[in-house]
């Protein structure tokens, strides 16, 4: 339902509902009021941005997919060793975080999207070095460069959509960043069984050179301008994500008073104010979050499953890799649909479980081969493979996507930047060290290996269940007030 401004008694604005559309009064009632087809017509603006937008996430999928069907051919075709392609498909982290130190500051000066437009440039670029790439400099150079470019589109698009969403369905809308990023890496994986490694990093540009004229099509997140002090532009920009025919007052009183109390208490926070809970809680969530996201291995899996799924006795590995990718994408389906429903922590909490249950399976797997029969070894293949499609699947159902709306919501408005590039810069930190040590430790110990990851999956049960707290169905003002 809305309401419309053509009834005035007293000399004040009198609202009459009508049906068929959508209205969001105060911050508390929005999620009670509308059918889902209302909700649906009359945020067809915000849906546009966010497909828009999660053209970021597909690039950032067909980074971190691509060293995986591609390992054979560029290994042999530029004679590279194991240690130097380890170090090329690591680098993709080493630029992220570059890019994630950027991220914050740059997000704030020039805004969710022109961050967005200057993230896409070296990705662009990173990939045109590899397709032409004669030797290991050019692959290392364009792995930094996508690395950069996806470091800041990593940070900036989760902000930005949950700036531009509606309070109760910011947490779907998230969500369907870290959809279209396993969308990027299925298709990396899919595309890598018939395409050469120099096609498919030609193919790597579409996203970013499309994502590129989108964004002019799309408005500037409401909560930025408001923050710049753009009040004519951040109450239009409102006005169109939330329809035409909708009441924004509320929403924009609710804005303005947080960015007025942001703005009072500190336009900069220094690091001696962090110590303050209403800042080191969140931010320890935040970083805590991404740094685990990483920590459990998934990286490792993602990058070099055809690796591991040879070394297991799985014959056909590369196309058990793209069926690992197709699962990601359908089980990530199901837990965007879940977001709202279930909420944040639960799926936290069924997640990371799940993930431990598929890293012990597969430490299991590894472990038994070495003291069985050989005619044992395929079932001990199979026993692999199921554990990591555990793996795979626990992922995408909360540890993928979830930590990244988590921290897009309790940063409170005046530490967003510093502290959403710290939780970023910890994420690629993380996810360099996972990705580096990931083919030494396989070389180690392919058992102990997953044993490690199915310990930081338990932990992870742990940090969940002590801190971080459901922020289903709140607005970004309540979520950052409750810390206070």
């Amino acid at each position: 339902m809305s309401f419309r401004d053509d009834a005035v008694e007293d000399g004040a604005r009198k609202p009459l509902l009508h049906k068929g559309s959508w209205y969001r009064k105060g911050s508390r009632q929005g999620s009670m009021l509308g059918s889902t087809a209302q909700l649906v017509r009359d945020s067809i603006s915000v849906y546009l941005c966010v497909l828009i937008a999660a053209l970021g996430p597909i690039q950032f999928g067909f980074t971190c997919g691509y060293s995986n069907p591609t390992q054979d051919e560029i290994i042999h075709d530029l004679k590279l060793t194991i240690s130097e392609f380890s170090m090329f498909g690591s680098l993709a982290n080493v630029g992220a975080m570059v890019g994630a130190i950027a991220s914050g500051q740059m997000s704030d000066y020039i805004g969710r999207k022109g961050s967005l437009t200057i993230a896409s440039i070296p990705n662009i670029l990173g990939w045109a070095a590899i397709s032409f790439a004669r030797d290991a400099s050019f692959l290392y150079m364009g792995r930094l460069l996508e690395g950069f470019g996806v470091g800041i589109i990593s940070y900036v698009v989760p902000v930005y959509i949950a700036e531009i969403a509606p309070q109760n369905i910011r947490g779907l809308l998230v969500a369907i960043a870290q959809l279209f990023l396993t969308v990027g890496i299925m298709l990396v994986y899919l595309l890598g069984l018939f395409v050469p490694w120099r096609v498919l990093a030609v193919i790597g540009m579409i996203p970013c050179t499309v994502l590129i004229p989108g964004l002019f099509f799309i408005p500037e997140s409401p909560r930025w301008l408001a923050k710049m002090g753009k009040n004519t532009d951040f109450e239009t920009s409102l006005q169109v994500l939330r329809g035409f025919d909708t009441d924004i007052s509320s929403e924009v009183n609710d804005i303005k008073k947080s960015v007025a109390s942001a703005s009072k208490s500190s336009s900069t926070v220094r690091f001696s104010e962090l110590k303050k809970r209403r800042y080191s809680l969140p931010l320890m969530i935040g970083i805590g979050l991404l740094t685990l996201q990483q920590l459990s291995g998934i990286n490792g899996v993602l990058f070099y499953s055809s690796k591991i799924f040879a070394s297991a006795g799985v014959s056909s590995s590369k196309a058990a890799t793209f069926a690992l990718g197709a699962i990601q994408v359908i089980v990530t389906v199901i837990a965007t649909t879940l977001m709202e429903r279930a909420g944040r922590r639960l799926l936290l909490l069924i997640s990371a479980p799940t993930m431990a249950a598929g890293s012990i399976l597969v430490s299991a797997a590894f472990f038994l081969k070495d003291f069985c029969p050989e005619h044992l070894h395929h079932y001990l293949g199979v026993m692999s493979m199921v554990g990591i499609l555990i793996l795979v699947i626990g992922f995408a159902l909360g540890l993928g996507g979830v930590p990244w709306i988590i921290m897009s919501e309790i940063l409170p408005v005046n530490v967003k930047s510093l502290g959403g590039s710290v939780a970023t810069l910890s994420n690629w930190l993380a996810a360099w060290i996972v990705t580096m040590t990931a083919n030494l430790l396989m070389d180690w110990s392919k058992g102990g290996t997953f044993a490690l990851y199915a310990l930081v999956s338990v932990f992870t049960v742990v940090f969940v269940k002590l801190w971080v707290p459901e922020t289903k169905g709140k607005t970004l003002e309540e979520i950052q007030a409750s810390f206070r």
